[in-house]
C-alpha cells in the first residue's frame, strides 16, 4: 500500500519523514492561501537530495507553465491537481512536463454522484485522490463516506484522503476495493500546519503494518 504524507515545508521534518519506513510519497502545497504554502530554496534542496521517496507538488488552479517550473526546481516526480482543472488543462500539462513526472487529479466526495466526474480522467492520471469536501483545499481532519466507493467503476487506481489518523486503522483494514492503491495523511499528524509528528507517525506506520493493509 502506498503512503503519502502531505503538506511538508521544513526541510528537517521532510528528511525525519522520509527516513520513516513505510513512506512512498511526500506532498508540497505550492496553493498560497494553504498554511502549508511551500516557497523555500531550502526546501527545493532538501527534496531535490530525497531518495527514498518520492515528491508530488499539490496545485489548486495554477498556470502550466508555473507548474512546470516549480517541478523542475524541486525535482517533482508527481503533480497533484486539487482545483478546478478540467481534462483539456491536463492534456496540455501533460505536453509539457517530462514523461517521467505523473499526474493526480483529487476529487471530494460528497455522494456517489461526483463520482462520475472521474470518467473525463481516465487514461491522464497515474492516480485519482479522493478526499473530503471542506471550503478550502486539504487539511481538514474529517474523514468522508468511504463507503461511496462501492460506486467507483473506474480504472484509476486511487489514494484516500481525508482525517485519516490513529482511529481509522481499523476501517483501514475493514475497507476494500479492487483499485484502492493507498492512503495520504495531513493534518491529523501535525504539531502545527506543516510539521509532522515524528513518533506519531511512526507509531501509526508500525500499526497499519502489523494489520497487513
Amino acid at each position: 500500500m502506498i503512503v503519502k504524507v502531505c503538506g511538508l515545508r521544513d526541510p528537517e521534518n521532510i528528511a525525519q519523514v522520509a527516513a520513516l519506513p513505510g513512506i512512498d510519497l511526500i506532498g508540497l502545497i505550492f496553493y498560497p492561501k494553504s498554511p502549508r504554502y511551500v516557497d523555500s530554496e531550502a526546501t527545493a534542496l532538501a527534496v531535490s537530495s530525497l531518495t527514498t521517496v518520492k515528491a508530488v507538488g499539490v496545485f489548486v488552479d495554477e498556470k502550466a507553465e508555473e507548474v512546470v517550473r516549480i517541478s523542475r526546481q524541486y525535482n517533482l516526480s508527481y503533480v497533484q491537481l486539487h482545483g478546478s482543472e478540467k481534462p483539456e488543462y491536463l492534456t496540455g500539462l501533460r505536453s509539457l512536463l517530462p514523461f517521467s513526472v505523473k499526474l493526480i487529479k483529487a476529487f471530494s466526495i460528497r455522494d456517489e454522484t461526483e463520482l462520475a466526474a472521474t470518467s473525463g480522467y481516465e487514461e491522464l492520471c497515474e492516480y485519482f485522490l479522493f478526499d473530503t469536501p471542506t471550503s478550502g483545499y486539504g487539511g481538514s481532519g474529517r474523514t468522508f463516506d468511504w463507503n461511496i466507493l462501492q460506486y467507483y467503476m473506474g480504472s484509476t487506481p486511487f489514494l484516500l484522503s481525508g482525517g485519516i489518523g490513529h482511529d481509522s486503522i481499523a476501517s483501514l483494514h475493514n475497507f476494500h476495493h479492487r483499485v484502492w492503491a493507498g492512503i495520504d495523511l495531513n493534518s491529523r499528524f501535525e504539531t502545527s500546519p506543516g510539521m509532522k509528528d515524528i513518533p506519531l507517525l511512526a507509531d501509526f506506520l508500525q500499526n497499519i503494518q502489523k494489520h497487513e493493509l
